[in-house]
């Protein structure tokens, strides 16, 4: 291109400035990315768990890495060296001279700006003199002093200086490569293209190859593909999996294979060591011979699960295998559920075959809180707790006590506990305490709707219905609290005494009543009798919820003392007998004057000007409750919308309370899922929602079609944890369904009526020949 010019940096100024810039923009977020946090916030973290969590495996050996780890100090030695770098030439490129300034002739002349002809005159000749190539003088100080010269004193040059800060006029676009010119020098040229040669068509696609081919053999949740689709066979093939077989599923993942997975191992010990765990651990189908489940790697996995749920002591080599295993199993759980959610949406919409059964999935999550503490199906939740074994579970399902899970043993009182725990120590019994009280207290609120509805609070048939579910967590330790602030006080013994003498005589009375029955029959009858003698007619009985009659309690009540005071027929049962004759006759009597004097004061209400009020005001009430429904939709519905975008934009945390696991290798969080389900058909209505996010209260919306048929279903509400055993949760959902609105066919607004369409052809008609005459008079 004409006027413009592409050249290297000959003296290699520019590449400095290049080079400076491009490691600052490497080390400056590798340092906000990369730089290890302050170690002593962790060891801080862990000393505050140590109370609770210190006894956990994870814990132990969090310890023993934080210890041992030197990568933070490897990180910190990589970036301080990075910055040394950045730094340095930092200072280089500070120190470079300015190549490229502003031309001024004054400064070229050492003159200050404005100064007079004469005084340039003056001052070329001094420099002449000085510089001239005749006289010794540098030949390009000359040029410059001359051209400097006529730029002040030419008026040509002066005005291209003015006009383009050059005297010789504009000059030729001056385009600088950032790289030094030994690059393209034609001695270095082989080694330069060795390095690109290098760089480009060996380490580059090496790199992308292995980056793609590991990430191809992934999913999103980082599960090998081969393992998705070895799951979704095995669920479509045994759509009601139990414990068992599921375990064996589990196992069979690739990911404990070595020629998929390189962290699995095969060690020449473990065909001694591992039949010696079959033999110990029993029946575990050792001779199925369908594949995969009859090859090595996966029968040392289910060896080595099973081992971990019956808290079985294994060689050190085995240990870390086993932990390996313990560590994958959670998420591959979780990968069985997705699937299993996939094939039930999948059987729902196009049919064909059947849907895991609702016992599969949950089977699934029951096996991560089985593998997350270390436990078998059959064994007690109290076994989660330290210091708690086998035997000494007989003290808590004594008759005594009855204590079976957590929740029991969190209502007992303290007394009772510390009689029934004495088998610990005051130490030991703190620690019990101050784990349980670390537990989880989940309390779940359901709220019924149909979003975007008119009526939100009607559910017909087909429509998309959203159950909002909002879960708040506390401790354990909180529930112990309150339990102790609303137990009642201790009685004394006497107060003890007459409070059991006073339930003694109500259930004595109770069962007089059931004896009487012949008394209230007497006593029902005198009244009959009484009532037909009446000459005004008594009002209507109330029913009671019961489906009593309000009116006999009193017959009733004294017929029951009657019938608790009398044995045998003696004068004391007929003075008892007139004495509640009496008091009937004087109820009724009153009874039927406060129904006479209702009637009257109906009777003065039914005038016109008085119904005409009441109308009104009840129309103004029903406007007025209308109005304030609307309104209360309205604002449920904005914050509903403003809900969804901020769950769409923010992003929460998943480190929400670390699980206390004795036997789990790695610090878990807790974590739920929470879906709805039809138990009596066992199946799923809304899919598995893993709340990942609770910490103190989560808000979650689970949606699911109505069902097409009108009528009453009964579905729940379940929530399960994926660490803890005993502590799900189902709360019962009752969902009437009603009749779809039929669409509209014609609509008030869109019927015109015949006589609105003539009088309109008849105004265009009017319009066209009022304006045919106007045209003729225009004429």
């Amino acid at each position: 291109m004409a006027g413009q010019q592409f050249q290297y940096d000959d003296s290699g100024n520019t590449f400095f400035y290049f080079l400076t810039s491009f490691v600052g923009l490497i080390v400056i977020p590798a340092t906000y990315y990369l730089w290890p946090r302050d170690q002593n916030a962790e060891q801080l973290r862990l000393k505050s768990l140590r109370k609770v969590h210190g006894r956990c495996l994870w814990y132990r050996l969090r310890l023993m890495k934080s210890q041992q780890s030197i990568v933070p100090t490897l990180k910190k030695a990589a970036l301080l060296f990075g910055w040394a770098v950045f730094l340095l030439l930092a200072y280089k490129v500070s120190k470079l001279d300015r190549e490229y300034q502003e031309y001024n002739p004054y400064e070229v002349l050492n003159l200050d700006p404005g100064a007079s002809l004469s005084e340039i005159k003056k001052q070329y000749r001094v420099l002449s003199l000085k510089f001239h190539p005749d006289k010794g003088g540098d030949e390009s100080t000359f040029m410059r002093i001359a051209k400097a010269y006529a730029a002040l004193t030419n008026e040509q040059s002066r005005q291209n200086w003015e006009t383009y800060g050059n005297p010789d006029g504009p000059g030729a676009t001056s385009f600088g490569i950032a790289l030094p010119a030994w690059i393209v020098d034609q001695k270095n040229s082989m080694l330069v293209l060795l390095v690109y040669g290098l760089a480009f068509m060996v380490i580059l696609p090496v790199v992308v190859g292995t980056w793609w081919y590991r990430s191809i053999r992934y999913s999103g949740d980082q599960i090998l593909i081969n393992t998705t689709q070895l799951f979704m066979h095995f669920m479509y093939k045994t759509p009601n999996m139990n414990m068992k077989r599921l375990a064996m599923v589990l196992t069979a993942a690739f990911e404990f294979d070595p020629r998929s997975n390189k962290d699995a191992t095969i060690r020449p010990t473990d065909n001694i060591e591992v039949p010696q765990l079959i033999r110990e651990l029993g029946n575990i189908n050792v001779k199925k011979k369908e594949p995969p489940f009859c090859y090595p790697y996966s029968l040392k996995a289910r060896v080595l699960v099973l081992a971990h749920l019956a808290r079985m002591d294994v060689s050190e080599e085995l240990d870390e295998d086993q932990r390996f295993v313990v560590r994958k199993s959670p998420a591959l759980l979780q990968e069985m559920i997705n699937v299993g959610c996939q094939l039930t949406m999948m059987a729902n919409s196009r049919g064909g075959f059947h849907a895991p059964r609702l016992v599969t999935i949950e089977n699934c999550m029951k096996l991560t809180q089985m593998i997350v503490q270390g436990l078998q199906e059959s064994k007690s939740p109290l076994l989660q707790l330290p210091h708690f074994e086998e035997e000494h579970l007989r003290y808590c399902v004594s008759k005594k006590y009855k204590v079976r899970s957590l929740q029991d043993l969190v209502s007992l009182k303290d007394s009772d506990r510390r009689n029934m725990l004495r088998f610990l120590g005051e130490e030991k019994y703190d620690e019990v305490f101050a784990v349980l009280g670390s537990f989880p207290h989940i309390t779940m609120d359901t709220k019924l709707q149909v979003l975007d509805d008119e009526d939100s609070n009607n559910i017909t048939a087909g429509s998309i219905v959203t159950v909002t579910v909002t879960l708040t967590r506390k401790r354990m330790s909180e529930v112990f609290e309150k339990e102790q602030d609303s137990s009642t006080p201790c009685l004394t013994e006497d107060a003890a005494t007459t409070e059991e003498a006073g339930d003694v005589s109500k259930t004595k009375t109770k069962v007089w009543q059931n004896k009487s029955k012949g008394a209230k029959k007497t006593a029902k009858s005198k009244k009959k009798k009484l009532t037909k003698k009446k000459a005004t007619p008594a009002p209507a009985k109330t029913k009671q919820a019961n489906g009593t009659v309000a009116g006999n309690e009193v017959v009733a009540a004294a017929a029951a003392a009657t019938a608790a005071t009398v044995t045998t027929v003696t004068a004391a049962t007929v003075t008892a007998t007139t004495t509640t004759t009496a008091v009937v006759k004087e109820e009724e009597d009153e009874v039927s004057d406060k129904g006479s004097e209702s009637e009257e004061g109906e009777a003065n209400k039914d005038s016109p000007s008085e119904r005409d009020e009441d109308s009104d005001k009840q129309s103004d009430t029903e406007v007025d409750e209308m109005a304030g429904d609307d309104e209360e939709e309205w604002e449920a519905l904005q914050q509903s919308i403003q809900r969804r975008e901020r769950a769409l934009l923010e992003t929460k945390s998943k480190v929400t309370h670390p699980v206390y696991s004795i036997y789990f290798a790695e610090e878990k969080h807790e974590w739920w899922w929470l879906y709805i389900a039809d138990r009596r058909d066992q199946t799923l209505v809304s899919m598995p929602y893993h709340v990942c996010t609770l910490k103190d209260t989560e808000e979650v919306e689970l949606k699911f079609p109505a069902p097409s048929k009108t009528g009453n279903y009964q579905y729940s509400v379940i929530l399960r944890s994926d660490s803890y055993l005993g502590l799900d949760q189902i709360k019962p959902l009752k969902l009437e369904v009603h009749e779809a609105k039929a669409m509209l066919d014609n609509h008030p607004q869109w019927d015109i009526p015949d006589t609105e369409e003539e009088d309109e052809e008849q105004e265009d008609s009017d319009g066209i020949e009022e304006s045919e005459d106007d045209d003729e008079d225009n004429d």
